[in-house]
């Protein structure tokens, strides 16, 4: 049984936008394996005439192209995060869906397949990309390699993100931060420590530091963003009966559009500089750029209007960074809450869904 863009469905499924996102939730898409979504997300796009289809790997591209004044790009990431026990399979209770990627971001995925079918002669020329390898490093991020191989893609004068936001417009995104800090110390037998030096000791005044470090909350273009610092993995120890001369962390730091990737790996060294020694080693994992607001954009500022609320920050990093850093002002906009993404219960309902589609709905047939 298939719907109308020939996505398998099961019997019983819901029609409609809940249905279309069923359907996506049950083809798996881990990161590194998407291939099966891309084949028919391929296959929908396909059977649109009115739009030309590009493959290149498993990032599927569709475009239209009638000569309009404007071009939007709407862009959505295929892979998921690994299924937590119990999600792995798509379930609906009442109108809401449950399963991995419902909501981040398989929920924006069926939004844009909807869309995409329903409106052959929208007011502005459309890009659709579904890309792969968001959720894991950048050097997999699929739209990244389309900026490498196939810009030509990508072009456009504004960029919406369909990552969860809970049907608002998220401005723009912070930046993310991994660094690895090595302390030294000196091995010695735990029986007579005073001769050595504990590597993991000297980590407790950076932890305290970290635990108290103060929240900043720049205020940009009226959206108020909260950065973060934490540290998300210790290392140390050598054996049961041996004082360490090893101890490390890595901290992950979102900060602010306000700031560059510098500055703001600068502002954590400041803060920890008071306990950092000379033979001890700083080491930036990754960088991920921020990116402004960038309200001011006629398409995006259509896009605020037409959502009827008031924008709010995006305080997680998004590719908004990657449209921002080609020259592209982008925002985020699509359906489902973003803290319940990445968890067993993860889930979408239904009036979000529509909620999301009609707001793109009416920009993308209603825009100059």
């Amino acid at each position: 049984m298939t719907d109308v863009l020939g996505m398998a469905v099961i019997e019983g499924m819901p029609d409609g936008l809940l249905g279309l996102a069923t359907a996506l939730v049950g083809i798996p898409s881990v990161s590194h394996a998407e291939v099966l979504l891309a084949d028919a997300v391929e296959d929908a796009l396909r059977r649109c005439p009115w739009l030309e289809v590009e493959r290149v790997g498993d990032n599927v591209i569709a475009r239209t192209d009638l000569g309009r004044s404007h071009r939007v790009v709407l862009a959505g990431h295929l892979d998921t995060v690994p299924a937590a026990e119990g999600n792995d399979v798509p379930r609906i209770e009442g109108t809401t869906l449950y399963g991995v990627g419902a909501a981040d971001m398989k929920g924006g995925l069926a939004v844009f397949l909807h869309l995409a079918a329903g409106i052959p002669d929208p007011a502005v020329d459309v890009t659709w990309v579904f890309y792969v390898g968001e959720e894991v490093a950048q050097e997999h991020n699929g739209l990244r390699h389309l900026w490498r191989d196939r810009p030509d893609l990508l072009v456009g004068d504004a960029a919406i993100l369909g990552e969860p936001t809970g049907g608002h417009v998220e401005a723009g995104c912070q930046g993310a931060l991994r660094i690895r800090l090595s302390l030294v110390g000196s091995r010695a037998h735990t029986a007579r420590p005073h001769v050595g030096r504990n590597a993991i000791h000297r980590l407790a005044p950076l932890l305290a530091a970290v635990a108290s470090f103060e929240v900043r909350r720049p205020v940009l273009d009226g959206c108020e963003y909260a950065e973060q610092l934490q540290v998300v993995s210790v290392e140390g120890g050598v054996a049961g009966n041996v004082v360490p001369d090893h101890a490390a962390i890595v901290l992950n730091h979102r900060f602010a559009p306000d700031r560059s990737a510098k500055e703001a790996e600068a502002a954590v060294r400041d803060l920890l500089d008071p306990w950092i020694e000379a033979d001890d080693r700083w080491e930036l994992i990754e960088a991920a750029t921020a990116a402004p607001p960038s309200l001011d954009h006629p398409l995006l500022s259509g896009l605020v209007d037409a959502s009827g609320e008031a924008p709010r920050a995006k305080v997680g990093w998004t590719d908004v960074a990657s449209f921002w850093e080609h020259g592209i002002p982008a925002a985020n906009f699509g359906p489902g809450d973003p803290l319940c993404a990445h968890t067993p219960g993860e889930h979408v309902d239904a009036s979000q869904l529509t909620r999301v589609a009609d707001v793109l709905s009416g920009l993308l047939q209603g825009a100059h």
